[in-house]
């Protein structure tokens, strides 16, 4: 097993891919994907023909919710970008960073974590727990943001509806979407994951 596991490890670098380390395939893309017009470290990879890049809505490491230049921020929905930057700039505030590990992703780019999603769980039944579907998928339509750092997501779970930000399944602390009546009516029940929004029933 240790073999499979060192093979495996050993392609991922080959392929520059980041095995996923949390619970979840909706977390952080791969780390060696860069924005457009940044330069790649040395040695790094610009992604070939036919693979996931930037323009797919890959984040790299450290992008925030102002970095304009990267598609998975730029293609939010603008009400959504809106009050993740308000709320960005409040939570700076107190000493908190919103770092985007996932925004707005192209149709590809989905189905890639969902056909991850499956072979890690085993079963769609059981992927679609933790990623949907490009037809179903809020980040394909640029309506969902993963934020990031912990200092981050326990602001948001605490100011969040202030800004329309809410929380929207239990099992991803870290996905947010917009609920604009949240800031005078509170945010919805939360669904215990995508399973259970009837959005994902398409």
């Amino acid at each position: 097993m240790f073999g499979l596991i060192a093979a495996v490890a050993v392609l991922a670098g080959a392929f520059g891919l980041r095995l996923p380390t949390s619970s979840s395939t909706s977390g952080a893309p791969p780390s060696s994907a860069r924005s457009p017009g940044a330069s790649a470290p040395a040695g790094a990879r610009e992604p070939s023909r036919g693979e996931l890049g930037a323009a797919d809505g890959v984040v790299p490491d450290g992008v925030t919710v102002f970095d304009d230049t990267v598609p998975a921020v730029s293609r939010l929905d603008p009400e959504l970008l809106r009050a993740l930057r308000r709320a960005a700039t409040s939570a700076a505030d107190d000493g908190a960073e919103f770092h985007v590990n996932s925004g707005w992703r192209s149709p590809k780019y989905q189905e890639q974590l969902f056909r991850q999603a499956v072979a890690k769980y085993g079963s769609e039944d059981e992927a679609a727990r933790w990623v949907a579907t490009t037809a179903t998928s809020p980040h394909v339509a640029g309506d969902a943001a993963d934020i990031g750092e912990s200092d981050a997501a326990d602001w948001l779970s605490e100011h969040g509806a202030d800004y329309g930000l809410c929380q929207i399944y239990r099992n991803e602390p870290w996905h947010y979407e917009l609920r604009a009546d949240a800031a005078d009516h509170g945010c919805p029940r939360m669904y215990a994951d995508p399973t259970q929004d009837p959005r994902m029933q398409k």
